[in-house]
């Protein structure tokens, strides 16, 4: 259980949530009778009580009755076969399931029956606005707010895509109709029978699929997942809470690529068919009106033209590619009788908030014929797209002088130079003299906005028809002028119908759809998501080396910081690339003699698959630029030549395409990203953007490239890997404080982008909480933070509960913006949070590092080795071919803990931490910290909400099964610094009980345990069995189900 749960806790009805759960209970039940048969359904219905027993009585404090029944428990499990333990994980893994999504539909339907829904933007605008906040103030903050979600594709998604789709069918569809029809008196008994059916088809669907994963995912399947919750719900979401936030203010690899590109065209296509069907009317501006005339006379010159045997033109396109080009019309409207727009009047009461146009530095994109140029139309950086100017003889000019002649093969250039040609023409001057005529109004019966909005779906028609050949590596000339490539060319047709509408008097629909479909361009553009390459520093260190060593100029590697420094900066202010791309960079290896002594290095004179892949990266980068991809994202930095060394490497890559394409790339530079990760590297992160910033090359580089404007990545994962959840908070804490002072001495703005993960031990939490508690200063109106694996789908995949989401990082960034969370009030707090991290730290390194006992223990009372096969991530479990917990990736950690109901790595050390400032008489002082300083309160409040879902007699049952006998006393001992952190957690919260101050929560996690409970005793058994027999594949699907099922009830995986 995550954030989606601990939002949900405090927002839900438990008496219609136990009723939906029964009910889906009950459905589950009659569909397993049928499926099973009912003399297996009794034994699982006998181990449920069972376990609901035990669980009562531990809850009532009667721990020998419960340690009884858990062993008959136990006991009636191990004899089981393995079938009936397969059929036994199914079903309580599904129930589990099930309610899961009673949970996601109550908290939907919460927020769509309450008045007054708290963080909401109605709430939080009205409590600024209280506190003293004015108007324009909170509508100033809120326009430049960014705040930025990355989606990752981390393998913490354990429900394959299908069970992800048909859980959705019953949690929106279903489910939400037979709930909301039994509140209703008049609900007809058929009506009732019939979804009900439909709710049994959808479990019997469930229970009929197979949940495993057969393969492991590509990169490609891992992005397409992220692409889908847009479809599947951002699409809807973002447009709806843009509105809320609106209305609130009256009262967000190349294949992959173009894959983004292609769904959004397509779902734009679909947008704009609902649009025509909807602006149907003739009443429009001039503005509108010249446009619309416009197209129909250049459809009419496309026609003439293409009748004409000497004169070939673009529309021979639809023929090159097989399709049918679409009728047009055969002449143009003879006279224009249509009166002009009525003056705009606001009195019809739109009920949709009129939308916000850009600003001032909107600029309408220069057209053919010049229309809509700005003031800045010679400049070279304008929308990108440059026509060449033809000289009298026909011919076009390319960017270096030389000239080409026209060919059969048309380029963009040259397609404008056969159009000025027939525009001379004889055949078209009578046509071309047409357009030169001034024409303010249409012919009655032809609609404006039909055939403005027209010709952009059948410019997005070829836009998405050009992806597609490109995704195949098809040749794809098409004219500039026929697709879209940017979103400022898409939007202002649909701002041109958005004004006219308002001016017409038709607020009202300039309002829905379209203002939606504004909205959807704005946020989305062209690309959909752009998506975040991401290497470690290590890996470009070896490519340099490489280079370096081609060179004749050494290891880059071995050089010390200040060296690479001036090497990287003089390379970077150099004109030329580092490396001539007709030169192979041939791959070096270390040579050592017999003694493994270092005798030299040697060429293998080919290219090395890790350098290659670097090199290839940023070709593709450079390939797409910054219209495609967002940041580049360096994993494990430590120094400021990290960087740079990234700098030279885009810098190279992009010289080189160039010089091959013989044009500029795409788009800007990638931003470069510094992720520090690890406690030394954090301590480190401040000096290492001091040390960048004093450079002038990169400064101005920031200060030209990315608008004065430093991202910079903070790792809650490794580092709570490294040094323990609690020493983790603070480090990260002061990290973030000091970047931000770091930036602020340069006068360079910095966003921080938080790479947190689901799990509490991966910096996961409710979102509001985390955001709240980040250092003063920290959060200046901009924020960029990770949704991975199962919590994409969680938080993401309905559109309410998306748009929830969204609302509460609006709402939570605002605050934390006009009204900072407060420092701490005396120098003394940070003095006792060093010295709880240093206890903290030593105590779980001493642990996790030192004990020679630990890793093997690690081995046999998790099922971590066994993570591997459930095909749920393209990465390997670990960075590097070693059995130690330093290249273990954070995830499996976090994961394989989770699945014993230990949780260790969010509370290891912190009771140490605590006890020891206690002692010293400091308790008083820590209550006052939980009190009065928000980081500490949410650091206490999420461990206190760990230790509630740990279970120690669970965890206890995993040793004594499958741990050797000389290593329980380790597993004692872990359990008994667990008692003593909740013992002193309780002690500074001031809390009787765990989850004191969410018993929500705490009723939510209780009525798992029947399922739960028993899913974790037949995971012991089953790994009992396959630790004995480990080829057998049967033994292997069942343990993976109970992984699985487990998952569903702890509502968490890494």
């Amino acid at each position: 259980m995550t954030d989606t749960t601990d939002d949900i806790a405090e927002e839900i009805s438990f008496q219609s949530f136990e009723d939906d759960c029964k009910l889906l209970g009950n459905l589950l039940h009659d569909v397993l009778h049928r499926e099973v048969g009912s003399q297996f359904m009794s034994k699982i219905e006998r181990i449920r009580l069972l376990a609901q027993s035990a669980s009562n009585m531990r809850l009532s404090g009667i721990e020998d009755m419960a340690e009884l029944l858990e062993k008959q428990l136990a006991s009636e499990i191990s004899e089981m076969t393995l079938e009936e333990a397969l059929k036994l994980a199914r079903a309580f893994s599904h129930y589990l399931a099930l309610m899961g999504i009673a949970e996601t539909y109550h908290r939907v339907r919460k927020g769509r029956s309450a008045t007054h829904l708290s963080k909401s933007c109605d709430d939080i605008f009205s409590q600024l606005i209280q506190g003293g906040v004015t108007p324009d103030e909170l509508y100033d903050t809120v326009c430049k707010q960014e705040v930025e979600i990355v989606l990752t594709a981390h393998p913490t998604q354990i429900n394959r895509r299908t069970l992800q789709y048909k859980h959705i069918r019953i949690a929106p569809v279903s489910l939400q109709h037979l709930l909301e029809y039994n509140d209703r008196p008049d609900l007809a008994h058929e009506d009732r029978e019939m979804l009900i059916e439909d709710l049994v088809r959808e479990i019997t669907s469930i229970w009929q699929t197979d949940e495993l994963r057969r393969h492991k995912p590509t990169p490609v399947d891992e992005a397409r997942a992220g692409l889908n919750i847009v479809e599947q719900s951002l699409w809807k979401a973002v447009p709806h809470y843009l509105r809320r936030v609106s209305h609130a203010l009256k009262k967000v690899t190349r294949d992959v690529s173009l894959l983004s590109r292609w769904m959004a065209i397509d779902l734009y296509i679909r947008e704009i068919d609902s649009l025509r069907f909807e602006l149907s009317m003739n009443r429009c501006n001039d503005r509108l009106s010249r446009l619309a005339q416009e197209i129909l006379e250049k459809e009419t010159l496309s026609e003439n033209l293409h009748d004409s045997r000497n004169q070939p033109l673009s529309r021979s396109l639809f023929k090159h590619h097989g399709q049918q080009a679409p009728p047009l019309p055969t002449q143009l409207p003879d006279r224009a009788d249509f009166s002009a727009c009525t003056v705009y009047n606001d009195g019809g009461g739109s009920q949709y908030p009129k939308l916000e146009l850009p600003g001032t530095d909107y600029m309408p994109l220069a057209r053919e014929d010049g229309r809509g140029k700005s003031s800045s139309e010679n400049s070279s950086e304008g929308s990108g797209l440059k026509i060449p100017k033809v000289p009298e003889n026909g011919s076009s000019t390319n960017s270096n002088g030389s000239t080409t002649g026209v060919t059969r093969s048309f380029s963009s250039s040259q397609l404008l130079a056969q159009r000025k040609l027939f525009a001379e023409s004889t055949i078209g001057r009578s046509s071309f003299h047409k357009l030169l005529q001034s024409s303010s109004a249409l012919r009655p019966g032809i609609a404006p906005y039909r055939i403005i909005l027209g010709d952009v779906k059948e410019k997005l028609m070829k836009t998405r028809r050009r992806l597609e050949l490109l995704l195949e590596d098809l040749p794809c000339e098409y004219d500039p002028w026929d697709y879209y490539e940017t979103k400022d060319q898409f939007l202002e047709p649909l701002i041109i119908c958005y004004e006219s509408l308002q001016s017409c008097g038709a607020g009202i629909l300039a309002d829905g759809r379209l203002a939606d479909l504004i909205r959807r361009v704005s946020t989305f553009g062209m690309v959909l998501m752009k998506l975040d390459l991401r290497q470690e520093s290590g890996r470009h260190a070896e490519t340099l080396d490489a280079i370096t060593r081609y060179l004749d100029m050494g290891t880059y590697s071995e050089w010390g910081e200040e060296k690479k420094l001036e090497f990287l900066t003089k390379e970077l202010k150099g004109k030329r690339p580092l490396v001539p791309p007709t030169i192979e960079v041939k791959m070096f290896q270390k040579y050592t003699g017999v003694n493994g002594v270092f005798v030299g290095f040697f060429s293998t004179g080919m290219v090395s698959p890790d350098i290659k892949e670097v090199l290839d990266t940023f070709s593709v980068a450079a390939e797409l630029g910054s219209d495609s991809l967002g940041a580049y994202v360096i994993s494990m930095a430590s120094n400021a030549s990290d960087v740079l060394a990234v700098e030279l490497l885009q810098k190279d890559a992009r010289l080189a395409v160039g010089g091959e394409l013989g044009k500029p790339c795409p788009g800007g530079t990638l931003r470069v990203v510094p992720l520090f990760e690890t406690v030394k590297d954090l301590r480190e992160a401040g000096s290492v953007i001091r040390k960048l910033l004093s450079i002038d090359w990169y400064r101005e580089h920031i200060i030209k490239n990315h608008n004065g404007h430093q991202e910079v990545m903070v790792g809650y994962s490794d580092s709570g890997k490294d040094a323990g959840r609690f020493t983790a908070a603070w480090e990260l804490y002061k990290a973030q404080g000091d970047v931000v002072a770091a930036c602020n001495e340069f006068g360079i703005k910095v966003t921080l982008f938080h790479g947190r993960g689901g799990s509490i031990g991966r910096g996961g939490g409710p979102t509001y909480l985390a955001i709240q508690s980040q250092p003063p200063g920290s959060v200046m109106g901009t924020l960029r933070s990770t949704e991975q694996g199962e919590m994409v789908q969680a938080k993401f995949g309905l559109p309410q509960t998306a748009i929830r989401q969204l609302e509460i990082y609006t709402t939570a960034v605002l605050l934390a913006t006009l009204r900072p969370p407060q420092p701490p009030r005396e120098e003394k707090w940070c003095n006792l949070m060093e010295e709880i991290s240093k206890i903290s730290c030593q105590k779980y390194r001493s642990t996790v590092y030192e004990n020679p006992e630990f890793l093997a223990y690690f081995h046999e009372a998790t099922p971590q080795a066994e993570l591997g096969f459930l095909n749920i991530g393209s990465r390997p479990t670990r960075r590097k071919a070693t059995t130690g917990i330093g290249h273990l990736r954070a995830i499996p950690w976090v994961f394989a803990w989770t699945q014993t109901r230990f949780v260790l790595p969010a509370w290891l050390g912190v009771g140490a931490g605590l006890k020891g400032v206690c002692e010293k008489g400091h308790t008083e002082d820590l209550r006052a910290m939980y009190k009065e300083w928000p980081f500490f309160q949410s650091t206490v409040d999420l461990i206190e909400m760990v230790l509630g879902k740990a279970d120690i007699p669970i965890a206890k049952h995993y040793d004594e099964v499958l741990v050797s006998e000389s290593r329980r006393e380790l597993g004692a001992e872990l359990r008994r610094d667990l008692v003593l952190t909740e013992k002193y957690v309780l002690v500074v919260s001031g809390h009787e009980k765990l989850s004191e101050n969410n018993m929500s929560l705490r009723r939510l996690i209780e009525s798992r345990l029947s399922y739960l409970n028993p899913m974790n005793m037949l995971q012991v058994e089953v790994l009992k069995r396959l630790r004995r027999d480990e080829d057998n594949n049967k033994l292997r699907d069942a343990l993976l189900i109970t992984i699985n099922g487990i998952a569903a009830g702890m509502r968490n995986t890494g």
